[in-house]
């Protein structure tokens, strides 16, 4: 390939390996292979009716077809806005919100927002896979700060201010978390949240998982716990967990006014308008009520105890329970070294390669997390497939 033919600033983005497992385990299945895959983040459930009958009748309305404003319809915003104040106590104006493509174009568009050249952003691991990147690419340093399951997957307090600089811009949270399923309780977010005020540190806090804990796990936004952080603080959100509506595409960000203009005007540049008849889906969606992520959470709960129920019991795994979202994040410490059908476990990305080929299960190895020697397991599959699929692991690591 000639040199410079592709720019350094894209060719060093790594490819979503949440994707790439999901892809490589369809792409088995569609061969006649009988793969389990684990490593999906979406719901295994249909977009609900309701959503879907509105999609059809925007289809129908000419207003649809055309362009609409370039950081959202105002129906919509106005419901996001709404629904913020409703889930989270968080009250903001409509003209706050930024309707992006889907939950990745607003970290994409947040850190474009906040990020110069040469500015640190502080990610606690095990991360969600697309944090660093839109980092990288806006020429920050991103800044892992390791948290592991003795820590209960949380970063703390001291932790963090360990790792400020005086280049710190901004901190990446996340409750409750992809991947570890962690929940960070109300004193440690209000900590947080208090620190990087202090500090004049930018929080981005992701909270598309708002609607799935569990027990006595509870979400809680950190701007409605330290109003005084909201000048600096980005919420990202969309429908895609909540809805099972990754396919439509409809993610937001919640910032302060000026950043929430600047970020229209970048999005005007961009992509424009998210798909009208999506945004008209979204509006029905978020506008409703809760009945159909209850449902789901249901059946979330009841795979999640399952999965950490036969996690728990094989040689050489240790897993916490999972407090929210739908995810496990186990450890496979106790693997690393041991042979498995001639094939020493250096890792968890040769253990991952292993079980797709010997086993036909397909899972996200911690690496692609920051965190090696775990692994994520996605609970969002069917009941059936989910202990077929954990039981064939379980089978293969007693050989080892």
């Amino acid at each position: 390939m000639a040199a410079g033919r592709i720019s350094k600033r894209v060719g060093s983005i790594a490819p979503s390996a949440t994707l790439a497992v999901t892809n490589k385990a369809k792409a088995l299945r569609a061969a006649g292979q009988p793969v389990v895959g684990f490593g999906a983040g979406e719901p295994d459930f249909p977009t609900p009716d309701y959503i879907v009958e509105a999609a059809v009748a925007a289809c129908r309305d000419p207003k649809n077809h055309r362009y609409g404003p370039a950081g959202g319809d105002p129906a919509l915003k106005a419901a996001i806005a709404a629904k913020t104040q409703r889930d989270s106590g968080y009250s903001v104006d409509p003209a706050q919100v930024v309707v992006t493509n889907g939950g990745k174009h607003a970290v994409y568009n947040a850190i474009a927002g906040v990020v110069d050249p040469g500015d640190e952003v502080l990610i606690p691991t095990p991360y969600w896979t697309t944090y660093p990147e839109p980092v990288r690419l806006a020429g920050g340093v991103p800044v892992p700060v390791e948290t592991d399951i003795q820590r209960g997957f949380r970063a703390s307090l001291e932790q963090l201010e360990a790792a400020r600089t005086p280049r710190t811009k901004a901190l990446i949270f996340v409750s409750p978390s992809n991947p570890s399923g962690a929940v960070y309780p109300k004193s440690e977010i209000e900590a947080i949240g208090q620190w990087a005020n202090q500090h004049g540190i930018w929080v981005l806090t992701d909270e598309i998982y708002e609607h799935l804990v569990y027990d006595d796990a509870e979400f809680h936004s950190m701007p409605t716990l330290v109003p005084e952080l909201a000048d600096r603080c980005i919420v990202l959100n969309g429908v895609a967990k909540t809805y099972a509506m990754t396919g439509w595409r409809v993610g937001w960000l919640i910032a302060p006014p000026d950043m929430a203009k600047a970020l229209g005007s970048l999005q005007s540049h961009q992509t424009s308008n998210v798909a009208m008849v999506s945004q008209m889906a979204a509006l029905a969606a978020v506008a409703g009520d809760l009945v159909a992520v209850q449902r789901m959470r249901e059946a979330f709960d009841r795979r999640r105890r399952t999965m950490h129920a036969m996690l728990s019991t094989m040689p050489g795994v240790e897993c916490l329970m999972p407090e929210g979202a739908f995810y496990a994040f186990p450890s496979f410490e106790g693997v690393i070294g041991k042979t498995i059908r001639g094939t020493v476990i250096d890792s968890t990305l040769t253990l991952a390669d292993v079980m797709l080929e010997e086993a036909k299960v397909a899972f996200v190895p911690g690496e692609a997390f920051g965190s090696p020697g775990y692994a994520r397991f996605s609970f969002a599959l069917g009941d059936d497939d989910l202990g077929d699929g954990l039981q064939r692991v379980g089978d293969l690591l007693a050989e080892a």
